[in-house]
């Protein structure tokens, strides 16, 4: 039987957030996926449901969906892919819907080309053959860590004299926290710069507790650091980003943003709390999480595709 193939709604995503657990199950061992990530991403101000997103339909049963969108406003297109894997056919036929879509939105911006980038497991449930044979390669790895929390085994940190970690309190925090990121991050791969209101949006701040999102800063720099946790992932708490200017680097500061997280969730009575890292991060985020005695939860793969 065909696979009925239909763009994606806001009401399809509890099907949506099922399939991801599905898979979540099958590559990682246990479902990490919310509802509310799914409908962040179905809402994401970059995409047109209409024309962006596909469901592949077996009978009743939802087997594949694929999603893409564009930060860069040029030839560099996000997607995001999943299948079950005896379903190899609509992963494959929501493959040609990306790929395609992907090059219209490219081309529309002004490339002759789209750059696609797609995050999966490193042991997906895709044909990774499959992949190659369109023309698809590794570029990137990134680590999901964890870290196991204990009540008592975090106090609070004690910053070194000239030191300050302050919570973010105000839109005025919340602007300078944003500069931050664009300012610690911009020599990261795949960054793609973002105004307020965007950043806004990425990090969800209509759902976002501010009180787990701190800056920190010295005496002879001023602000010079920032760490954005949230407390809305059913299997840990999670820290999105964490990150200091050159200048302040070697100072131990990144170390003590963690603790000040380790400390917080603890109080909340999180028993883990996980962040992603680029493995070949140069800033030595890396080593800093190792030392705070976060270690790999599973792997994912950046993948790329260019279409033309």
């Amino acid at each position: 039987m065909p696979y009925l193939l239909r763009a994606a709604a806001l009401t399809d995503a509890p099907a949506v957030t099922e399939l991801l657990n599905e898979i979540d199950r099958i590559e990682i061992g246990r479902p990490e996926t919310d509802l509310h990530e799914v409908e962040a991403d179905l809402r994401h101000p970059g995409v047109d449901l209409g024309h962006d997103s596909w469901l592949a339909f077996d009978g009743p049963r939802l087997v594949a969906y694929a999603l893409v969108w564009d930060d860069s406003q040029g030839e560099r297109i996000d997607a995001d892919h999943y299948v079950l894997p005896d379903h190899q056919q609509a992963g494959e036929l929501l493959l040609t819907a990306m790929e395609t879509r992907a090059l219209a939105k490219a081309r529309t911006n002004g490339a002759s080309k789209a750059v696609v980038h797609l995050h999966l497991n490193v042991a997906p449930t895709i044909d990774l053959a499959l992949m190659r044979a369109r023309g698809w390669s590794v570029v990137r790895r990134y680590h999901v860590l964890e870290r196991p929390l204990r009540s008592g085994e975090d106090p609070a940190p004690e910053p070194d004299a000239g030191v300050r970690v302050r919570a973010c309190v105000d839109e005025a925090d919340r602007k300078q926290v944003h500069a931050l990121y664009q300012a610690t991050f911009a020599e990261h791969f795949d960054f793609q710069p973002r105004a307020y209101e965007q950043w806004l949006h990425d990090v969800a701040a209509d759902r976002l507790d501010w009180s787990l999102v701190w800056i920190v800063s010295t005496e002879d720099l001023g602000d010079v650091g920032f760490l954005l946790a949230r407390d809305d992932r059913e299997a840990m708490g999670w820290i999105r980003s964490l990150g200091v200017v050159r200048e302040a680097r070697g100072r131990g500061l990144g170390g003590l943003l963690l603790q000040q997280a380790f400390t917080a969730f603890t109080a909340r009575g999180r028993d883990t709390v996980g962040l992603g890292v680029d493995t070949q991060n140069t800033t030595g985020a890396p080593a800093l999480y190792a030392r705070n005695g976060m270690s790999v939860h599973y792997a994912v793969d950046t993948w790329e595709n260019v279409v033309k």
